[in-house]
């Protein structure tokens, strides 16, 4: 990949991560649902820790015109999956979706998806270790995301199937 088409991707990924946080507030706002209202929010978050890293990365690339040595090659785990647990462990009973929250779930799965394959095509395109490695920890991360609103589209379009795959109570009533 040449210098020029890092700096262009860099920028792409930042107006996207951007336009996702966005995306994700303002469901968060909407939503009257507790566990989307929590979700919606995590991944904000989440979206906002790749923003900071991605426009460090660029700030530093654009000055020294080459991947800088300091740019940290990590970020926190999601922890989607922990807070949707902790919001249905208190939640009696789970208030339903709407029409709303399904849409813009399925929405967010489609660019989580989309960030997946692009970062990953990044990764692919790269020859430096560090950038490898970088775009590699990027991509897991929107591939996780969308694996974690796959499991939601699932709770909130099948509750008993959700809860059942993932209590794995057996019908013995163990």
């Amino acid at each position: 990949m040449k210098d020029r088409e890092r700096l262009d991707a860099l920028e792409v990924a930042l107006n996207n991560e951007t336009r996702e946080r966005e995306f994700y507030l303002q469901n968060a706002k909407r939503t009257t649902n507790p566990v989307g209202k929590a979700m919606f929010r995590q991944i904000a978050d989440e979206e906002l820790e790749h923003y900071e890293r991605l426009k460090e990365l660029h700030g530093k690339w654009k000055k020294e015109q080459k991947w800088p040595e300091t740019v940290p090659l990590k970020v926190r785990n999601t922890l989607v999956r922990d807070v949707l647990k902790g919001v249905l462990e208190k939640t009696a009973k789970l208030p339903p979706g709407d029409d709303n929250d399904l849409a813009a779930v399925r929405a967010a799965i489609e660019f989580e998806a989309a960030g997946a394959v692009y970062y990953a095509d990044l990764r692919d395109k790269s020859t430096d270790p560090k950038e490898k490695a970088f775009f590699n920890l990027l991509a897991d991360m929107e591939h996780e995301h969308y694996v974690t609103l796959k499991d939601t589209e699932e709770l909130m379009t099948n509750p008993e199937s959700w809860f059942r795959e993932k209590e794995k109570t057996g019908l013995d009533g163990a």
